[in-house]
């Protein structure tokens, strides 16, 4: 929950609100104070049910070249899948240098990526298919990677496994939306200090997915019109958000004098 950083008069009952004393909300683009009393009884939220997320390594930046290192499926009722993978190729020094894996560990102790992957995609499909949301952090570059990989070889891609990927659950793409002026990064360990969400050994697929998970859950509970949208609605939303960031963004770009290709497509590249 935010604080109140100044002085201001409650919405339920109009007395004043102490700095730091009350809960600040935004409500229909508005910032509004309550006392922690008159905060209006909220109904349940997406964030409040079965929730799963999804987090992976890999050997570089490019989800269309990168290759899968290890993964975690993670839900909110306590299940957990982990799979550490061989990818065929030289792992970079430099992605070993953030996630710890090298090239040696994952051959002696990795599984083949067609058995992992497809055991990903299943896990990935049962959940979506059953209408649960899916917590991805920055998810046009783990699912678009994971699709590409699952192409590579030769498995059937998520998206040929649902009627849709969706609902769909992105805590940068939400945070960017409705806290667009912070200043600061946006990465998973700046949002978990940002939201209070306790992380230790990031850059573990694992830890990672359920880091994400949480700062979900928080910004779900900071934000009513996040919490309360209904997990399809929400998923819209977000498509629509990113498209208008990486718009604003390629205007950025282009007033400097830079190029910049926008990225297309959420929660996958098209």
């Amino acid at each position: 929950m935010a604080s109140n950083r100044f002085a201001g008069s409650c919405k339920t009952c109009g007395q004043n609100v102490p700095a730091e004393a009350g809960e600040l909300r935004k409500e229909q683009n508005s910032w509004v104070v309550y006392h922690a009393q008159c905060l209006p009884a909220a109904g349940l939220g997406w964030h409040t049910g079965v929730l799963g997320s999804y987090d992976c390594e890999t050997t570089g930046r490019d989800p269309l070249t990168a290759r899968l290192v290890s993964a975690a499926f993670v839900t909110s009722d306590g299940r957990r899948h982990d799979f550490l993978v061989d990818p065929g190729v030289e792992i970079p020094a430099e992605t070993t240098a953030v996630h710890g894996i090298t090239t040696e560990y994952a051959r002696q102790h990795g599984t083949a990526p067609e058995a992992a992957l497809e055991q990903i995609a299943a896990l990935l499909a049962a959940h979506l298919s059953a209408g649960l949301p899916l917590v991805v952090f920055n998810a046009p570059y783990d699912l678009t990677l994971l699709e590409v990989e699952l192409k590579r070889h030769e498995l059937r891609p998520l998206a040929a496994r649902v009627e849709r990927i969706a609902p769909v659950v992105d805590p940068l793409v939400i945070d960017k939306a409705v806290d667009r002026f912070r200043k600061g990064k946006r990465n998973l360990e700046s949002q978990c200090a940002h939201y209070g969400v306790h992380i230790e050994g990031a850059h573990d697929a694992a830890v990672d997915a359920v880091a994400a998970l949480e700062v979900a859950k928080a910004l779900a509970e900071r934000y009513p019109e996040v919490g309360q949208a209904s997990p399809v609605e929400l998923h819209r939303q977000q498509a629509e958000w990113k498209a208008a960031s990486e718009r604003d963004f390629a205007a950025y770009r282009e007033r400097r004098g830079e190029a910049y290709q926008a990225e297309p497509g959420w929660p996958v590249r098209t």
